[in-house]
């Protein structure tokens, strides 16, 4: 039976970026905000030692998706507020954070890690699945990264955004 499925999107170089980090042994979250480190004045090391507690849907308790964790952070950097007073500001950026994570969820189905991995998000221990050729292909996890910098990358936006 076939199904009906958008055709896969066309990585962004921040896409591709972030998918290459996952790939050299980064974790998802890792991968995607450090895939934006250098356009956020950040060096690549303090990029993913911030990071690093995301992965595995928040150390592997297989909770919000680490790649949507990492996309989240940087946006925080590009979109977020800092004076804890403006409320404005406050609401602009959790709609900005609504509408990334919104996206991510309408491509995928969900941004909770174990519901992306379905059996394998059954596994909330604390130790890293070992990278093997095999582990790339069972997991979705490589386009899921790909994706949340894609969809951060290209995000725009509207008036209400950062000026």
């Amino acid at each position: 039976m076939e199904e009906n499925r958008t055709p896969p999107a066309v990585p962004t170089e921040k896409g591709k970026a972030a998918r290459a980090l996952f790939e050299q042994g980064a974790n998802c979250a890792q991968a995607v905000f450090g895939a934006f480190a250098e356009e956020l004045g950040l060096s690549r090391e303090t990029a993913l030692r911030l990071a690093s507690p995301f992965g595995g849907g928040m150390g592997r308790m297989r909770e919000v998706c680490g790649a949507v964790s990492g996309m989240l952070l940087a946006a925080g950097l590009l979109y977020g507020y800092a004076d804890i007073e403006d409320r404005e500001a406050k609401r602009r950026t959790y709609r900005i954070t609504q509408e990334l994570a919104g996206k991510f969820r309408e491509e995928h189905g969900s941004i909770v890690c174990r519901e992306l991995l379905g059996p394998a998000g059954r596994d909330t221990s604390p130790n890293p699945t070992e990278r093997t050729p095999q582990f790339y292909k069972k997991r979705p996890c490589p386009y899921l990264i790909e994706r949340a910098a894609s969809i951060l990358e290209t995000y725009r936006p509207d008036e209400t955004g950062k000026e």
